[in-house]
Parts: structure tokens; sequence; C-alpha cells
């Protein structure tokens, strides 16, 4: 996209919602809330998962997307209007932290294993700095030469596929509860009209979740004969409570199990930075400058895993609120954060989710892994990756190779400490060197428009 077309305005496009009015204003944040809402708290309800019921907070969740979002647009200038929610590209390191049973972990609950796993975290929004730094200092189409979708496709396909057993496993809980959820994100992700399309994993959640408490009504019980629904929590909350922040721990083996998800993560959001640029019609990625988004998008993630939350990611669903709105004023986004953080201090809301069966779990996060592998294709299609060419046929096949069948990883001991080197951690080491020596590299970061706007996990309708 050139300077020129970047800064041509879209028409028929609100740029300051004022105009429109407060109250309209206020409902156009709302419906942002409710775009991310589905995903962002989708990623605690799976961790927890992992965790056996000692994992992330969902009211700590909501609190650091709300947070991190207002962080974002600071770092911004207030130009982009971007939403910051919790990033599907960490699952498979948070499940990877909660089965390491080797060193330190060996005799550790789940429950003290999750700092440790958040502390990767803040390594790896640490990381974003770095490439902000280089980017700033030899331009962003030098280093992405390092980084192309040969690499970060297969990665990304890798994330997804390792954690297709989870969700057979909860899944088969109650198959009839998960086909119910599967179902409804496929009908409205596939025939869905509007607000309705943007928002497919939350209306499944909803539905599904409806058809649960019809089917404990009726005196129905799961397979094994334990209860669809345990409300037992949510009796026990309170309306009005903090969030149970938590304090992050540093251990080299989580750090190396996480800081290397950040390869993916980085490129969503350049990804996503091309995506709105192209939607609201300016330049961003020169102004305010793929640099400082970078260093918001990673301070934003280093802050919510220091006390306790997700990684945060720039949500593609938000961009199909602003592309279905034409509403293009950060100011609405910013409201948006505003109610995420005054939601996380409902403790009885966060009960509520987190009764959600594990069936229902399974059904959404059945399609969900399987479209962030299959967006790892994506990656590669929509960029032309020439897979007739023996280097990158040679760097894709060492990538899923490595992603896929290390499945516990590497374990060695340095002096007195155990260190587990991940299957991921592997697979993109590999892929990096393997690209950076083998000759042959047509990469060009801009070249593609199109393909520079799928080089992430967001899941988008």
């Amino acid at each position: 996209m050139s300077t020129k077309e970047a800064t041509v305005m879209r028409e028929g496009a609100i740029y300051d919602a004022r105009s429109l009015g407060y109250p309209k204003m206020m409902l156009l944040g709302l419906q942002h809330m409710f775009a991310m809402f589905g995903a962002t708290i989708l990623v605690p309800i799976l961790v927890n998962n992992y965790f056996k019921g000692e994992g992330l907070s969902i009211q700590v969740t909501l609190f650091f997307a709300g947070v991190g979002t207002l962080f974002f647009h600071v770092m911004a200038k207030g130009k982009v209007p971007a939403f910051l929610g919790s990033s599907f590209a960490f699952l498979g390191g948070f499940a990877t932290v909660a089965n390491l049973n080797t060193g330190i972990y060996a005799n550790m609950t789940m429950g003290e294993k999750l700092p440790y796993a958040c502390g990767g975290i803040v390594v790896a929004g640490l990381l974003y700095l770095v490439l902000a730094v280089v980017i700033r200092l030899v331009g962003v189409h030098r280093v992405m030469r390092f980084l192309p979708p040969v690499v970060t496709g297969p990665i990304i396909i890798c994330i997804g596929l390792s954690l297709a057993g989870s969700a057979i496993g909860n899944a088969q809980t109650n198959w009839f509860l998960a086909l119910i959820a599967l179902s409804v994100i496929v009908v409205f992700n596939i025939w869905g009209k509007g607000m309705l399309k943007i928002i497919p994993i939350l209306l499944g959640v909803i539905i599904s979740y409806a058809a649960a408490l019809i089917m404990q009504a009726a005196g129905m019980t799961n397979p094994g004969g334990a209860p669809i629904l345990d409300f037992t929590s949510v009796a026990s909350a309170s309306w009005i409570g903090l969030p149970d922040f938590i304090l992050c721990k540093f251990d080299l083996t989580a750090i190396l199990v996480m800081a290397p998800i950040a390869i993916a993560t980085m490129m969503e959001h350049i990804g996503d930075m091309s995506a709105i640029s192209a939607t609201v019609g300016s330049n961003f990625l020169e102004d305010p400058g793929l640099h400082r988004t970078l260093v918001g998008d990673g301070l934003a993630t280093s802050l919510s895993g220091a006390f306790g939350g997700p990684a945060n990611t720039t949500y593609g669903e938000n961009t199909g609120v602003l592309e279905l709105s034409k509403v293009f004023d950060p100011r609405v986004i910013r409201l948006a954060a505003v109610y995420a953080i005054v939601l996380s201090f409902v403790p009885k809301f966060a009960a509520i989710i987190s009764s959600l069966p594990a069936a229902i779990v399974g059904g959404v996060s059945f399609i969900l892994y399987g479209m962030i592998s299959a967006i790892g294709i994506r990656n590669i299609v929509e960029n032309r990756v020439d897979l007739t060419k023996s280097r990158n046929l040679i760097i894709a096949a060492v990538i899923l190779v490595c992603g896929l069948g290390f499945s516990d990883g590497l374990t060695f001991t340095i002096g007195a400490t155990s260190i587990t080197l991940t299957a991921l951690a592997i697979a993109s080491v590999a892929g990096i060197i393997l690209n950076a020596i083998l000759p042959g590299n047509d990469y060009n970061f801009g070249v593609n428009p199109k393909g520079d706007q799928s080089r992430g996990v967001s899941v988008r309708s």
C-alpha cells in the first residue's frame, strides 16, 4: 500500500464519533466489547482446563484487555482504532507448562506452575521491544526477510495441531452439547449477517450454554452420570470484588516454552496493523509507526503476564466491526476498554462463565484449534509461498516435523539446572536458521498487501 493510497479517506466513514452524539457513541463502544468478548474470555476458560481449575482468572483477563488497550492507545498516540484481547497463540504454551514434570516442576501443583507460564509471557512481550528497535533502525523490509510466511505459517500450523487432543478430550464428556457449540459457530460464521457474523464464538458459547440449562432442567446428565452444570461457585461469588491478581515468576524452561510463540504473535500484529490501515484508509505502519504499535502491544502483554493475565494481541474481530460500522474513531475502542475494566470487578459474572461445561469448551476449541492450523495454511497460500522450490519445502518440512515430533521436547541439564526446550521452540529456531542460510529467499514485505494482512493467528470471519 503506497503512502498516497493509505491516506485516502474512506467514503462515508466517520472519523469522529462525537458527531453522532454520546449515546450512540456509548452503544458503539459496547458493540466493540461484545465483538472481542467471546474470544477474550475463551482463553482463560481453556487455560483453566489445562491447569485443572487453577489457571487464568476471567476477571484479570478482562481487566488487562481493557488496561492493555488503553496503554496501547497511549503508545500509538491515540491514532489506531485497535482493541487488544487475549491471544490464542499462547494456548499451546500454557498447555505445555501445565504438563511439565521435570526439574522444579516435578512436585508442583497446577496453581504453582501458572506464575512461571505468566513469567514466560512477560519475556515474550519484551521481545516486541527488541523487534521494534530493530525495525526502527534497519526498516521493516529487512527484518521481515528473516520471518517470511514459509517460517511463520508452519509454526502456526503446529500451534493448532498440538492442541487437537485437548479438544477431543473435552468434547467427549458430552458429544451432543459439544456438537451444538460447534454447529452454532459454523452456522453463524458461514451464514451470519452483520454483527452476528463477527461474534460466532460468543454465540456458540451462549446458545450451547442455554441448551445445557434446558438439559439440566430436564434432568439429563453427562454420559458418565455427572451433572451437566455446577453452580456451586456462582452461589458463593460476590457481585463486586477485585480481580485475583498473581505475581509472575521466572524460570528458563517456561521462558523457552513461551518466548518463541512471540514470533507468531509479532507477525499477527504486523498483519493486523496492515489490515486496520487498509480498513481505515490511514497508513499506521508509517504514522504513528510500526515500532510504536509493537511497543504498545508488547508492553501491554508483559504488563498482563506480570500480574497473572494472558498475552494480549490486536484483535481481528474488532477490525471486522470497524468495517461493518464504518466508524473509525479510536475513542469508541477506548470506551470498549473501559467497559471491559468495569466488568472485571464483577466476580459473580466470572463465576457464571467458569461454570461452562467442559463439553462446550471442547466444542468451541474443536473448531478453534483447527482454525488456527488452517490460518497457518492461509499464511502460506495468501503470501504465495512457492512449495515447488526445494528450500521452501525443506524449511516447512523441518518445522512441521520438529513442531509435532518432539512431543516431550528436549530436556538437558546445565550445571544444576534442568532446562526443557519445547517442540515449538525447536521448530522456530530450526525454521529461522534454515531460512537464513539456504539460498533463494524471495520474500519481500509490502509487495503483496493482501498476504501481508494475513500473517497472524487472529480468527476472523
